[in-house]
């Protein structure tokens, strides 16, 4: 999802690990130069025109099949419904299944973006869940559900935005059976799932998709590139077809049909798969540079965990520490990161905060955390 972090002055001396998004060097624009010209050396009207609502059938099919390896299990074409990006996603189906003044569930911490699209654009009542070190709490939304009736409980269970954690899959089949029980719908956004660094993470609550209770969203921003606007919906084949008969839909045609036919050829000519295990290397010697940094610079001021895939780092500081005052003295040094009262409901975790190690190659990671460093100097 879009980061509005990342409306940022870019100079060459300015490093601003809030920025959440790929760096732009490593953008595909040799290989969508490259579908581009494969897709319309095809020849036929389809990819102007007005596209199928739940998204181009051959694209949905390249999808699927692009899923099921990834995800080591069957994705039918049939559960996916194709969405200008995760956040559109989110805010489809927040018109269609929520209503103004509904609870819904949000982790705490959780991607500060979707709490805006949930708080201030679709005004819903947003109750934070607590954390640990695993992820979202079972007991804790255990306890919750004693006091509230959710729509839906959202989640980024897989290198988690924020914190980078990963919900272990005893967690996800335990939030499964209080879904049943309790009658609400688990909202998963999986757009980290494809980006680990070696190690593969439990199976997506995608796989739940057709029991009613799940619905994972997915897309290329975090794959690929942002600027696609290109993203899924994994759902049952009854509710892909609600999506698809919403009013925004019939008005417009199938969302994104262009940038998915370009897609398709990218997922069907396997340069989607050989981007995404060089972002993977790259990404992998990001994350052991700055952790190498952040040992370096910060050491036992504070504590973090180093992300197994996604984009980020999650430190904890001292509680005496308000990491947005903190913020307002790294700009003097021309560093920046997302204080962590951005990423809560209840602008809680202020001793918190979040670095970004995907936007910035070494060299830039390494000085930014030497000044980030200086900055902690400073205040001690």
């Amino acid at each position: 999802m879009y980061d509005r972090s990342t409306q940022v002055d870019r100079s060459a001396d300015s490093i601003n690990f809030g920025i959440g998004q790929p760096d732009f060097a490593l953008l595909p624009h040799a290989l969508m130069r490259r579908v581009a010209a494969e897709r319309f050396a095809e020849g036929d009207t389809e990819l102007l025109n007005y596209g199928f609502p739940q998204g181009d059938g051959r694209f949905r099919w390249a999808l699927a099949d692009f899923l099921s390896r990834g995800y080591c299990g069957p994705v039918p074409p049939q559960q996916l419904m194709i969405t200008a990006g995760a956040s559109q996603a989110l805010n489809l189906l927040c018109t269609l299944l929520t209503r103004p003044g509904d609870t819904v569930f949000v982790e705490e911490p959780s991607y500060f973006l979707a709490l805006r699209i949930f708080q201030e654009d679709h005004r819903l009542n947003a109750v934070p869940v607590p954390t640990d070190e695993h992820g979202l709490e079972p007991a804790a939304v255990k306890e919750a559900l004693t006091r509230h009736n959710p729509t839906f409980l959202y989640t980024i269970p897989t290198y988690q935005n924020p914190t980078g954690r990963t919900l272990p899959h005893s967690r996800r089949q335990e939030l499964l059976a209080l879904a049943e029980k309790h009658d609400f719908l688990i909202v998963a956004d999986e757009v980290y799932h494809l980006l680990d660094f070696g190690t593969p993470p439990p199976a997506p609550f995608a796989f739940a998709a057709d029991s009613g209770r799940a619905l994972s969203l997915g897309s290329f921003s975090k794959i690929l590139a942002p600027g696609l606007r290109l993203g899924w919906v994994q759902t049952s084949a009854q509710r892909a077809r609600q999506f698809a008969a919403s009013g925004l839909v019939d008005s417009g045609g199938g969302l994104n049909q262009f940038t998915s036919n370009l897609v398709r050829v990218a997922l069907e000519g396997g340069g989607q798969r050989d981007y995404l295990d060089g972002l993977r290397r790259e990404y992998r010697q990001r994350v052991q540079a700055m952790d190498a940094a952040l040992h370096k610079h910060i050491g036992d001021r504070a504590t973090w965990t180093l992300p197994r895939g996604g984009f980020f780092f999650w430190l904890t500081c001292a509680e005496s520490l308000d990491t947005t005052a903190l913020l307002a003295a790294a700009a003097s040094a021309n560093v920046g990161f997302l204080p962590g009262p951005r990423c809560s409901s209840v602008n809680g975790l202020s001793h918190c905060l979040r670095l970004c190690f995907a936007h910035y190659a070494i060299p830039e990671i390494e000085e930014g955390i030497r000044r980030l460093g200086q900055v902690f100097d400073s205040i001690q």
